[in-house]
């Protein structure tokens, strides 16, 4: 995406094999298709239509040219240019991919979003809609959403837990309904399959109350609280003093999501630099300067969507983010395929209180299949997605922030319950077992993990509604773990709301 509708290309190659000095001119007629910034490189597709020798004799377009190639070019696209002298190598039919000693792309634009997950490509998407405004996307990563993105359940929430009045609740809801329209026209798939939140025990009957008057608040439609018979009619291997029945949730593919709002982003001019890890921030009089791996920007507005680093870019901008991300890693499991008739729906357990998660519990996957989980435990990278996986710096900045241990102080046997069912199959079984007795160690398959990007506080409080925070031509998203995939399109549109106040202040 990016530099689209370019003029045509001309680019005139300079043979260096051996002692052949003669030249080839190639003419690439059409609209460039795409340029995509990858670390160090630009690649560039085109339509190549002649390719001939300066002595006219018939060049074979199948063939090989040169191995180094010497270019001068130019690429005018919506007053963008690229540096326009490079080495090029020729990588396919069609490819070229440019190494630059140095490399700087585009002029100033009005906002950059740090980010390229699902809540960076929404709030573009949300910014571009009939709007003029020039956005950038930068992206550490090779590829968008590598992250908490297409790292998660795939449920689609309807806000049953969340507090009333609050931003995640507000957000859920409009977001479900926005999430669920957009899958439809771009025909992504999805399913709206119903969730059952269980009472397992008699003591948890006084929260499934609780959690009901929350759903109603929130304006949830067809909910309906169920007897532990009524409970077994929807599904049938489930162990359930009473339940209640969420019909609006269900699941989606944010990965073809992503995918989606990257196609449409590239045909509204959106560029994208990927490749392009942040590694500081510099105030100038009227705009901001960005240093990436890729190069230096400048904007008027930075929109902060970079989720686990998220408070990291909140500090190279001078500011204070008033909390610290933790990364908690959640391990999935799946069902084997025999077994899967044992869940029909979304099945999970009550939250617990004071917590942001969900416990173990099961869940349907868009592409085929039961995943089990995922537990919460520490992640020794903040992109930890396994035990091997191991950042000295950020296990560091975890290990000695005071609100990690003040949490654990606080919370020991919670503590003790993840760590126990991420070392010992047999209790994530057992925790399993409560919602469906059927369930075995040997019915389970390793399925992969995600990493959640909860922030937390000195006094070692979780907290449990997103955060936004605004600086001089900044707009921050500090905490916005689940539902955030869900709401994302709701919370694009609140981020490019603030951003639009500060473009015209």
């Amino acid at each position: 995406m990016g530099l689209s509708e370019a003029s045509e290309l001309t680019a005139v190659a300079d043979c260096s094999r051996g002692h052949d000095d003669r030249a080839y001119d190639l003419r690439a007629v059409g609209p460039l298709n795409c340029v995509h910034v990858l670390n160090s490189y630009v690649e560039v597709k085109i339509d190549v239509c002649t390719a001939r020798r300066e002595d006219h004799h018939q060049h074979d377009e199948g063939g090989p040219l040169h191995d180094v190639l010497r270019f001068a070019r130019k690429i005018e696209a919506k007053g963008k240019r690229a540096s326009p002298h490079f080495t090029c190598n020729r990588y396919g039919s069609d490819v070229y991919s440019h190494p630059l000693t140095h490399l700087r792309i585009g002029t100033m634009t009005d906002v950059t979003i740090i980010g390229g997950g699902i809540v960076g490509l929404a709030t573009a998407y949300a910014l571009t809609d009939q709007s003029t405004i020039s956005v950038r996307i930068l992206e550490k990563e090779t590829a968008l959403a590598q992250h908490q993105s297409t790292h998660n359940s795939g449920v689609l929430h309807a806000g049953l837990q969340y507090r009333p009045g609050s931003a995640k609740a507000r957000l859920a809801r409009e977001g479900i309904r926005r999430m669920t329209e957009f899958c439809t026209a771009h025909d992504v798939k999805h399913e709206i399959c119903g969730k059952l939140v269980v009472a397992s025990s008699k003591a948890e009957l006084p929260r499934l109350d609780e959690m009901f008057d929350r759903g109603i608040a929130n304006g949830l439609k067809g909910l309906r609280r169920l007897s532990a018979e009524a409970a077994r009619e929807v599904e049938p291997h489930v162990h359930a003093q009473a339940a209640i029945l969420v019909p609006e949730e269900g699941i989606a593919d944010y990965r073809a999501v992503c995918q989606v709002l990257d196609e449409i982003l590239g045909e509204r001019g959106v560029e994208l630099v990927t490749g392009a890890e942040v590694n500081a921030l510099s105030r100038q009089s009227r705009s901001w300067r960005i240093t990436t791996t890729a190069g230096v920007f400048e904007s008027g507005v930075i929109v902060n969507c970079a989720g686990l680093h998220s408070d990291r870019i909140v500090t190279m901008a001078g500011e204070d983010p008033g909390c610290r991300i933790v990364p908690f890693r959640g391990e999935y499991h799946r069902l084997r395929p025999d077994r899967e008739h044992l869940v029909r729906h979304l099945v999970s357990p009550l939250p617990e209180p004071g917590f942001p998660f969900l416990g173990v519990h099961f869940t349907r996957r868009i592409g085929g299949g039961i995943d089990a989980g995922p537990n919460a435990v520490l992640a020794f990278a903040r992109e930890g997605y396994d035990r091997t996986t191991i950042n000295l710096f950020d296990l560091g900045g975890a290990l000695t922030f005071p609100g990690l241990w003040r949490f654990a102080a606080k919370y020991p046997h919670m503590v003790a319950r993840e760590l126990g069912q991420s070392f010992d199959r047999r209790r994530f079984v057992s925790a399993l077992q409560r919602l469906i007795p059927e369930v075995t160690t040997d019915d389970l398959i390793p399925a992969g993990a995600g990493v959640r990007a909860q922030a937390m506080n000195a006094h070692g409080e979780l907290l449990q509604d997103f955060v936004w925070s605004e600086g001089r031509g900044t707009v921050h998203a500090i905490n916005a773990p689940s539902p955030a995939a869900t709401a994302s399109l709701a919370i694009g549109e609140e981020i490019a709301a603030r951003v639009r106040r500060q473009l015209a202040a």
